[in-house]
């Protein structure tokens, strides 16, 4: 048995003795708060919490947190680190003029991705990922989404669902996979489209299904990239291989993206820069998740989605990261949480609730992560001392994570949970 407890906690967020599965709409502002309080974990487990008054007298481990802030871990539920090299170069033409879908005309974008990717081995790949994986715990991810996508082929697709399993293998954290064969087309396939969907449906998903190496699948159902009908064929035929859809919609545009997915059931439809009356009334007759990525927004120079009227519409807003090398080279999860407030106008209590519990409903990690509850995961991060909860993204350019718990066990940092 071991036990750690955390005491002197000037404020305990997400502290849930009623537990909830997903916050919408003017819920999101209610974030449960505990003052004075401690926390106790046994096992890798959250054994108990209250006020400093109840606080139990020893532990194996004790941390002093007086003036300090303890949150859930975030739960970041969209990324893409798993990847071959930086993008710089595009970061560089945007500002000389470009826009994101004239760099891929010209074979940027995922398709540059797609070359680096399909040239590297598994295991520098792997490698690389690993380092990334380390760096957002560091900023405080405590659950996270990886999807594949920048593979374009049978093989490298394969290869890279390989380097997420071996990943989730070694990792301190859960780790949900996503298929995202359907993140472009590629260049050899530019003209014969349908071949290209025919490889996705009877090639891919059977060899991804085989290997159990995908949680979900994918499309990016946008302008320039694949149809509302494509979209519903291949989500079609991923569900009668028994995986679940998460897709990319709305990010370029109006394309009917957010209705495709919630047609095929989609846990979460993802980015929707692009989100009008048609498309928060189709979502508000749905269970899927509304999942908004502002550093996207913020590098690509797009418009940001618009939480707050999807909130006032009653909707369970989610956010993440996007960490990828060509939209949002970033995994730091309270930058988005700041974006959310500075760009978007969420609260920064709407902003918690989203990157934490909201974050866990998207990759159906609810029961365990994304709030302090009893019997969850004792993964939470201790923040610097902090005047206030508004301050984390007041500051936005301050780190202000210092102490992380993983499982019940304070991390020591990179590498140090590195397995052979």
């Amino acid at each position: 048995m071991s036990t750690l407890l955390v005491r002197h906690i000037k404020t305990l967020v997400q502290a849930e003795t009623q537990l909830r599965s997903v916050v919408k709409g003017s819920e999101m502002a209610d974030l449960p708060l505990l003052h004075d309080a401690y926390l106790l974990a046994k096992d890798g487990l959250i054994e108990a919490f209250g006020p400093m008054s109840e606080c139990p007298a020893s532990a194996d481990t004790v941390l002093d947190a007086t003036g300090r802030m303890v949150f859930p871990g975030w739960c970041d539920s969209h990324t893409h680190i798993v990847f071959a090299a930086s993008r710089e170069e595009e970061f560089v033409s945007r500002i000389r003029g470009l826009s994101y879908e004239e760099i891929a005309r010209q074979g940027g974008g995922i398709l540059n991705s797609a070359r680096r990717l399909q040239a590297a081995s598994e295991d520098q790949l792997y490698e690389d990922a690993w380092q990334r994986l380390q760096e957002v715990i560091g900023y405080g991810t405590a659950a996270i989404e990886i999807k594949s996508g920048y593979g374009l082929s049978l093989e490298s697709e394969l290869k890279m669902l390989r380097v997420i399993r071996r990943l989730k293998a070694v990792s301190p954290i859960p780790i949900k996979a996503t298929f995202l064969g359907a993140h472009a087309v590629p260049a050899e396939y530019k003209e014969r489209r349908e071949d290209y969907i025919r490889l996705i449906i009877n090639e891919m998903l059977p060899a991804v299904v085989a290997e159990n190496l995908a949680d979900y699948c994918d499309v990016f159902c946008d302008q320039g990239f694949f149809t509302v009908e494509e979209t519903g064929q291949i989500l079609q035929a991923a569900a009668r291989f028994g995986l679940k859809a998460k897709i990319h919609a709305n990010e370029l545009g109006y394309t009917g993206g957010v209705q495709a997915g919630i047609a095929a059931g989609a846990i979460s439809v993802d980015h929707l820069e692009y989100t009008g009356e048609a498309e928060i009334d189709a979502l508000q007759k749905s269970d899927t998740l509304p999942t908004l990525l502002p550093s996207c927004a913020f590098f690509l120079g797009i418009p940001y989605a618009p939480a707050r009227r999807m909130i006032d519409a009653g909707l369970p807003v989610v956010l993440a990261t996007d960490f990828n090398p060509g939209s949002s080279p970033s995994g730091r999860m309270s930058l988005v949480v700041a974006l959310a407030c500075i760009k978007m106008k969420m609260l920064p209590e709407e902003a918690i609730q989203a990157a934490t519990l909201n974050g866990a409903r998207a990759m159906e990690l609810e029961k365990t992560h994304g709030s302090i509850a009893r019997g969850k995961a004792a993964s939470f991060f201790i923040t610097r001392p902090m005047p206030s909860l508004a301050y984390l993204p007041y500051a936005f350019g301050t780190d202000l994570v210092d102490t992380i718990v993983l499982n019940g066990r304070v991390w020591e940092g990179p590498n140090s949970n590195k397995k052979s």
